[in-house]
């Protein structure tokens, strides 16, 4: 009995990893800035849509770890069963997605990493020195340093942001008595819920990074994990990024809400007012710990991205055109070279609108969503999925019903925008 308990303990920390590495993806931009933003607007009346967003994308991730558990294969390999048009158009979004995405997650980055560090640079040449990091953290030890230091990352930032999520409850509401929510269901209103919903916990084109990574750890651990590890283990982190979502939206609704101040458009004008606003409100001892958890947030994240893009453009290219096989790794580094020179490139002319940017790239995210969302429950249908791995009816449900509210805000977002609503 102790043997077996051991051995089933062992499966389950070698499993562990793909998770937490999601988690490491999704806890950036979507929480930090959009559910800072969410909380600093409008209180807490936008919990509801934190928890209903991670409610209702919650199958179309779930499904890529549990199509990889089952079948040995990556959701790419489901895609390209689906059709060749379903992989070609998720390479085609995917690698549009990924420069605008590397581009905000950068300059958020490099604006923490101005407040974190004393050094007096600007917010481009910030921006080139966690870039480089990331590269140095890529090319030097793979798949098997990024596990071990999402891990690390991971911990400490839920340290660092739950000090301040009970400092900040310690410390009462900042709101004026006067202090109201505004309008929601209007033009302005869907606009940001749409845009707070896009990258909320992530794109739904990411679910495909984890099947990859859980590739990867079977070949680091030799481990293969059964559907109950795998599971676990994206709960594991799925879940901490519905908490971490939470605390972000209430340090906003707690620090920020009914004070009256705006948030700043620039990347680093929006950190100096982050850090600015829960130094006064939870006292000076607050800033290290404010700043080093923002910083670890969107490094991370960053981190994870500059993995997760290249390595499934990778890995679908070679799937959808066998020759590319012959390539070896040069089409993930190609792909890694083309996501930091755009970022770079477009951080050049537009990082004075931060937010602006965030919200078209998290918009265009959202829209491209349910394409997405129908693929994965497409292929949870296939008949290499064993029927013990077959998704239980309540979870197809939830996912048919994740497919008509992502598809119906898309459609009145869409109309809300372009005027046609009166």
């Amino acid at each position: 009995m102790q043997a077996d308990l051991k051995s089933r303990r062992s499966g389950l920390l070698k499993a562990i990893g793909p998770g937490v590495m999601y988690a490491g993806a999704a806890i950036g931009v979507s929480h930090l800035v959009q559910s800072t933003r969410a909380g600093a607007g409008y209180g807490f009346t936008l919990v509801w849509a934190v928890v209903l967003v991670h409610l209702l994308k919650y199958p179309f991730f779930e499904f890529g770890h549990r199509y990889t558990a089952a079948t040995g294969d990556s959701l790419l390999v489901g895609y390209r069963r689906v059709g060749r048009w379903a992989l070609i158009g998720f390479l085609v979004v995917a690698l549009g997605l990924s420069i605008p995405t590397a581009a905000v997650l950068t300059i958020v980055t490099a604006g923490m990493a101005s407040q974190l560090f004393t050094a007096d640079l600007s917010t481009m040449t910030w921006a080139m020195i966690v870039l480089g990091v990331c590269l140095v953290v890529l090319s030097s030890g793979g798949y098997r340093l990024l596990d071990r230091l999402m891990k690390a990352l991971m911990v400490f930032l839920a340290v660092c942001t739950a000090i301040a999520v009970v400092a900040a409850i310690a410390h009462g509401r900042a709101a004026a008595p006067e202090a109201h929510v505004p309008p929601l269901w209007d033009v302005a209103g869907i606009g940001f819920l749409v845009a707070l919903m896009g990258w909320m916990p992530t794109p739904v084109d990411a679910s495909a990074w984890p099947s990859l990574w859980m590739q990867e750890r079977i070949m680091q651990t030799g481990h293969k994990p059964t559907l109950r590890e795998a599971l676990f283990d994206f709960k594991l982190g799925y879940i901490g990024s519905l908490v971490m979502g939470l605390m972000f939206l209430s340090l906003g609704a707690l620090v920020m809400f009914g004070t009256g101040d705006v948030i700043a458009g620039g990347a680093a004008d929006f950190a100096a007012q982050f850090v600015g606003m829960y130094t006064r409100a939870l006292g000076g001892w607050s800033r290290p710990v404010v700043v080093t958890a923002a910083f670890i947030t969107m490094l991370s994240t960053l981190l994870t991205v500059l993995d997760g893009y290249p390595r499934v453009v990778s890995a679908g290219s070679r799937l959808a055109w066998p020759r590319a096989e012959k390539l070896g790794a040069k089409p993930y580094w190609i792909v890694v070279a083309v996501m930091v020179a755009g970022a770079l490139l477009i951080l050049r002319y537009i990082s004075v609108v931060m937010t602006t940017l965030i919200d078209v790239t998290t918009t265009v995210a959202f829209l491209s969503a349910p394409l997405f969302a129908y693929l994965n429950v497409r292929v949870m249908a296939d008949r290499r999925v064993p029927s013990s791995a077959a998704p239980p009816r309540w979870l197809l449900v939830l996912g048919w019903a994740g497919i008509v509210f992502l598809t119906g805000f898309s459609i009145l977002y869409l109309v809300l925008h372009f005027g046609y609503w009166k």
